[in-house]
C-alpha cells in the first residue's frame, strides 16, 4: 500500500515524500532545503504495487488505499486519481484514500494501469506534495479455454506405417497469463483415435501406435483435448478434430478374379485377332494396381497385352488356328504388378493364375483338292469316252461333304462325280497338243462351298499321217527315153 512519509521537521517546515512499504530499491539521498541546508533522508522510488483479480462482479471492489501521513483525519485532505481508467475503471474515495475497481476487468483486455496520485490540502486548495505515480496490475485467474490454431487438421500418412510414426502436430493457445501458474500450461490427451494413435501430451504430436490397412479403413477422424491447468481439477479445455487420411502402399498383389476362363476363336479369324480378356483384381489403387499379364502356351499360338488404361488383358491370336488339326486349348495366365518396392516384395511373392480353355470353331471350308494343280497325257485319237485322268477333293470340315466336279469352257473333256475326266471329242495333236482345264470342286452340302485347280492335258503322237510332199511336182520324159534315164521337172 502505496502511503506518504511525514519527514522531521526542519527549521519548521515539514517534508513529504512518496516512499514503497517492504520494498527493495530504496537509497539514500541528499535531499537540500531552502535554507541552504542538507539532509540525508531515505527515500523510495516506486509506489507499492497494487493487483486486482479480473473477472471480478462486484461492483465495487476495494483495491487498496492511498494515505499521506500528514492526514490527521480532519478531514481536511483531498485525495485525486488521475490517468487512463481514472473516473470510469477506477474510483477513488477523496476523503480516505480508498481506491476501488467499478468495472469488471479483463486481464487480456489490459493488464497493466498506471496512474497518479495527488493530495490536495482543502483549506488551501494546494497539494500537499507532488503527484506520484503507481501501478494497478490485473492478475490472471483461469478464464480462458485452450483454442486450436490451425483448425481444419488435416494429414495423410502411409498405411502400414510402422508404431511411432509422426502424423502432425496440433497446436493449442491459451490467452491467461503464461506466468501466472498453470493457468496456461497445456497438456493434450486422445478422446478419439485409439488404438491407432496415440499422442504426445506437452507437444501435441500425434503417432501411429497399430498398422493400418487402407483397404480396411483409408481414413480416421481424430478428437483432441487441450486442458490447460496441467489437466488438473478446475482445468478448461478445448477440442479439435483432426481427419488423418492413409495413403496407399503396394503391399496387395493382384488375383485374378475367376479361376478359369473360356473363350472361342474361329478357324476363319486372322492373326492379331482379339479372342477375348481376362481381368484380375487389386487392392491398392493407382501406379499400385497397374497389371502386367503374361501366358504359359507351348504352342505358341496365343499371346496377352495388357490394356493400361481398364488394366484388363487381351488374349490375342498370334498363329492360324484350324479345327481339323485341333479344335482346343489349354494355356495358362499370370498376372503381377511391374513396379514393387523391395521392402514390400514379401507381399508378392507368388503371382496369382488363372486357366483359359479356348474352342476353336468350325467354319465351313470350301473342298481342297490333293494336289495344287493336275498334269495328264492322252494319246491322240482316242475314242469318245477315254480317260484322261482323275483329280480329287475332300471337304475339310468335319461332316465331310460328298464333292460334286465340273470343267469350265471345254468342248471335248467332262468329269464325272469321281473327278475323272474323259474325253467327249476326237483328239488330234496336230490340232492341239496342250489343253489347259479348270476342274471345280463343289459340296453337295453347301453348293456355295467351291474351289478349283489347274489340270494341264498333253496329247501324244500317234502315226496316223502317211508323207506327204511339201509342193505338187509336174515331171517330164522324153519319148525316146531308155531305162534309167533322169526324168525333169
Amino acid at each position: 500500500m502505496n502511503c506518504w512519509l511525514l519527514l522531521p521537521f526542519m527549521f519548521g517546515i515539514p517534508l513529504l515524500w512518496p516512499y514503497i512499504i517492504a520494498t527493495e530499491n530504496s537509497k539514500t539521498e541528499e535531499v537540500r532545503h531552502p535554507a541552504g541546508s542538507h539532509l540525508r533522508i531515505r527515500r523510495g522510488w516506486m509506489w507499492n504495487q497494487f493487483f486486482v483479480p479480473e473477472e471480478m462482479n462486484k461492483t465495487r471492489h476495494h483495491i487498496g488505499q492511498l494515505r499521506s501521513d500528514l492526514d490527521n483525519g480532519n478531514n481536511s485532505f483531498q485525495y485525486k486519481l488521475l490517468g487512463v481508467g481514472a473516473g470510469n475503471i477506477f474510483a477513488i474515495d477523496e476523503r480516505t484514500g480508498d481506491i476501488y475497481a467499478v468495472e469488471k476487468l479483463d486481464r487480456e483486455e489490459r493488464s497493466l494501469y498506471t496512474l497518479r496520485a495527488q493530495v490536495i490540502d482543502t483549506t488551501t486548495g494546494r497539494a500537499v506534495e507532488p503527484e506520484s505515480e503507481f501501478v494497478i496490475r490485473v492478475s490472471d485467474i483461469n478464464d480462458n479455454e485452450p483454442k486450436f490454431l490451425d483448425e481444419p487438421y488435416e494429414a495423410i500418412v502411409p498405411e502400414m506405417s510402422p508404431e511411432g510414426t509422426l502424423v502432425t502436430q496440433v497446436t493449442a493457445s491459451d490467452a491467461d497469463d503464461p506466468s501466472s501458474g498453470n493457468n496456461a500450461r497445456l497438456v493434450y490427451s486422445l478422446l478419439q483415435g485409439q488404438p491407432y494413435f496415440s499422442i504426445e501430451p506437452t507437444t501435441g504430436k500425434i503417432r501411429i501406435s497399430s498398422k493400418m490397412d487402407r483397404e480396411l479403413q483409408d481414413e480416421y477422424w481424430v478428437i483432441i483435448q487441450a486442458k490447460d491447468m496441467i489437466g488438473l481439477p478446475g482445468a478448461l479445455s478445448g477440442t479439435t478434430s483432426v481427419l488423418i487420411k492413409l495413403s496407399d502402399v503396394n503391399d496387395n498383389k493382384p488375383i485374378f478374379k475367376d479361376s478359369l476362363y473360356r473363350l472361342t476363336v474361329s478357324e476363319s479369324a486372322p492373326v492379331g485377332t482379339s479372342i477375348g480378356k481376362i481381368m484380375a483384381y487389386d487392392r491398392d489403387i493407382g501406379e499400385n494396381a497397374e497389371m502386367d499379364y503374361s501366358i504359359e502356351d507351348d504352342s505358341g499360338t496365343f499371346d496377352v497385352i495388357t490394356n493400361n488404361e481398364t488394366q484388363e488383358g487381351i488374349i490375342i491370336l498370334k498363329k492360324k488356328v484350324n479345327f481339323e488339326d485341333q479344335n482346343h486349348y489349354r494355356i495358362r495366365a499370370k498376372v503381377k504388378n511391374p513396379q514393387v518396392d523391395e521392402q514390400l516384395r514379401e507381399y508378392h511373392t507368388e503371382a496369382s493364375t488363372t486357366v483359359i480353355k479356348i474352342q476353336v470353331e468350325d467354319v465351313d471350308e470350301p473342298p481342297v483338292f490333293l494336289l495344287p494343280y493336275y498334269i495328264f497325257e492322252i494319246f491322240e485319237e482316242c475314242p469318245h469316252g477315254s480317260s484322261v485322268g482323275t483329280v480329287s477333293a475332300t471337304d475339310p470340315d468335319q461332316r465331310k461333304s460328298p464333292i460334286g466336279y465340273s470343267i469350265t469352257r471345254s468342248e471335248v473333256f467332262s468329269v464325272d462325280d469321281n473327278g475323272t475326266i474323259f474325253t467327249t471329242n476326237p483328239l488330234d495333236r496336230e490340232t492341239s497338243a496342250w489343253y489347259n482345264l479348270s476342274v471345280i470342286a463343289t459340296e453337295k452340302y453347301n453348293i456355295a462351298q467351291i474351289s478349283s485347280v489347274p489340270v494341264y492335258v498333253q496329247l501324244l503322237n500317234i502315226n496316223d499321217h502317211a508323207p506327204e510332199f511339201s509342193e505338187y511336182y509336174e515331171t517330164y520324159v522324153c519319148e525316146n527315153a531308155v531305162a534309167g534315164q533322169g526324168l525333169f521337172f
